[in-house]
């Protein structure tokens, strides 16, 4: 697991000392096993519409591990935050929203949640 986790915040560190991510202090990394890959990216996809229609600043990225040993395959989504309160108050709009709620209870046939982690920036 560990690997896969480090392959994630490395690229999106990279991401961000090249100017190619949003200012974020607060990182979500959900680590999975997809069933069927490309769906599962399609339905990340819609979930950045719902996301972006709710105001939610958060930046959804989907990732597979490239070079991650045993861990090579798997997929990572990472959600960007620019705070704490930010990943708060879309914690709270997941489960009052009924289109996110829907979204989010789609997502079950495409994955299973191996991991979920929450990072808040060094400064």
């Amino acid at each position: 697991m560990k690997p896969r986790l480090i392959v994630v915040l490395a690229l999106v560190a990279v991401l961000n000392v090249i100017g190619s991510a949003a200012a974020a202090e607060v990182l979500r990394v959900v680590v999975v096993k997809a069933q069927d890959t490309a769906g599962y990216v399609k339905e990340i996809d819609r979930g950045r519409g719902l996301f972006k229609k709710a105001g939610s600043p958060a930046v959804l990225r989907v990732w597979r591990a490239q070079y991650a040993g045993t861990d090579t395959g798997a997929v990572v989504v990472s959600v960007e935050y620019p705070d704490l309160l930010a990943l708060a108050k879309d914690n709270a709009l997941m489960g009052t929203d009924p289109e996110l709620r829907a979204w989010l209870a789609g997502l079950d046939k495409y994955r299973t949640i191996v991991s979920d982690s929450v990072y808040s920036e060094l400064k």
